[in-house]
């Protein structure tokens, strides 16, 4: 891992600035809908879940894109550097109900400039890319 974003003496393309391996359950579900207020049933509900041709239980989108970017806070040391941030939702992440699912992190650095930092972030889950295009911009102080 390499120092802060604030540090620009240490820092380079080609860096890991950070990883975590992040596991969910279907109770981790159940209580980011209680916090999303998306009460979708195929996010906590098998049979809902086939029966729209799911291979199973799903982790909400916007929590796999949560756990990516929060991955990175620490290093930025503020969430509020981040000038923007997207992602393409590839695959799902599909939780199951005793063993849950792992989802893993990888924050590197692809770009420097002046003023700001770019994050791509690689994020799996049973050894498969759930985002795409996963990158972020950091201001630089």
């Amino acid at each position: 891992m390499t120092e802060n974003v604030t540090d620009a003496s240490g820092i380079a393309v080609g860096d890991v600035v950070a990883e975590r391996t992040v596991h969910l359950t279907r109770e981790s579900l159940v209580r980011y809908a209680g916090a999303s207020g998306d009460f979708n049933p195929i996010h906590y509900r098998d049979d809902v879940a086939a029966s729209v041709g799911l291979p199973g239980v799903l982790a909400h989108g916007m929590l796999t894109m949560g756990l990516a970017v929060e991955t990175v806070v620490p290093w930025l040391a503020d969430a509020g550097r981040i000038l923007d941030y997207g992602v393409r939702f590839t695959r799902p992440v599909v939780v199951d109900p005793d063993a849950g699912a792992d989802v893993t992190v990888r924050a590197t650095i692809t770009a420097i400039d002046d003023e700001a930092v770019t994050v791509e972030l690689a994020v799996t889950a049973a050894d498969t890319a759930v985002l795409g295009k996963a990158r972020l911009r950091a201001r630089r102080d």
